[in-house]
């Protein structure tokens, strides 16, 4: 199914809204990731990737890894909203048992490449996929991680990131949530990640830089890094954390939190109404 533009943000509105009742439901977890990350995943699971929700393990599938595991909130919405499992399920997040923990678990969800919690370990894992499809001649597949930029203070992430380039894993797609914040504070505070295009460039990566909350620019970025051969691709998505909802944008101190009821409910007003553009039905 071909989805316009117009579209894909409406469903990336659906699953920020997803992720607030998520939260709300689950009394814990983390927020303005997930919601800055929205538009990125919805253009991901309904444009970009090569994938079937009803095969799941299908062998020509793309893979996708989701390095900043606690981001998993959008990654369940976008999977349940593409038809991986039931939109009911959503309501589980964190619960005891259920398939959807605070991190994602491999064998638990139809469709999960890796369990992630430690941080950094993302694209390590997707060198290894990119490096064995190489070797089992395999040239029409691509390995997509998403990264968060604070978990870029982690040492194995650029451990990875030269033998991506070593081996020249022009297979490997990664896409950076550059959004500024982390649990602590700001990233340039905390610590100070300068400039992020020039690092990437000399660890060897092709890098485009983009506007994370535009879906067509997340398309075309992923597009034009298919058609890089000669190296990695490392795409720096520029994202607003806590993204619709007005209260929660740009304040690292949702990098971690949920949110109340009278939170939760003004928050998926302000989603329903696009920030006050539409008028609610809800109203």
């Amino acid at each position: 199914m071909t989805h316009t533009i117009e579209d894909l943000e409406l469903i990336a509105v659906e699953i920020r809204q997803d992720i607030i009742k998520m939260l709300l439901q689950a009394g814990s977890g983390h927020s303005a990731g997930p919601l800055g990350l929205a538009d990125i995943f919805t253009a991901l699971y309904f444009d970009i990737l090569k994938h079937d929700p009803k095969n799941p393990d299908w062998e020509e599938r793309d893979m996708l890894l989701l390095s900043n595991g606690h981001c998993a909130p959008v990654r369940y919405a976008a999977m349940a909203r593409a038809g991986y499992f039931d939109l009911s399920e959503l309501k589980t997040l964190r619960q005891l048992g259920s398939r959807l923990q605070g991190h994602p678990e491999r064998t638990k969800l139809p469709g999960m490449e890796t369990t992630s919690g430690p941080l950094g370990c993302g694209l390590s894992q997707a060198a290894g996929m990119a490096l064995a499809m190489r070797m089992n001649d395999i040239h029409h597949r691509w390995v997509y991680v998403v990264l968060g930029d604070g978990e870029l203070d982690e040492g194995n992430i650029w451990e990875a990131a030269m033998l991506t380039s070593k081996y020249n894993l022009n297979n490997v797609i990664g896409i950076i949530d550059r959004n500024n914040i982390q649990i602590d504070g700001p990233t340039e505070s905390v610590m100070p990640l300068d400039d992020l295009k020039a690092k990437w460039v000399s660890f060897g990566w092709h890098v485009i830089e983009i506007d994370g909350n535009n879906i067509e620019a997340v398309i075309d970025a992923c597009a034009m890094a298919r058609a890089v051969v000669e190296r990695p691709v490392m795409i720096i998505a520029h994202t607003i954390p806590g993204k619709g909802v007005d209260f929660m944008e740009y304040d690292f101190h949702w990098h971690g939190s949920p949110p109340n009821a009278e939170q939760a409910k003004k928050a998926l007003g302000e989603l329903r109404t696009l920030q006050g553009k539409i008028r609610s039905e809800h109203e």
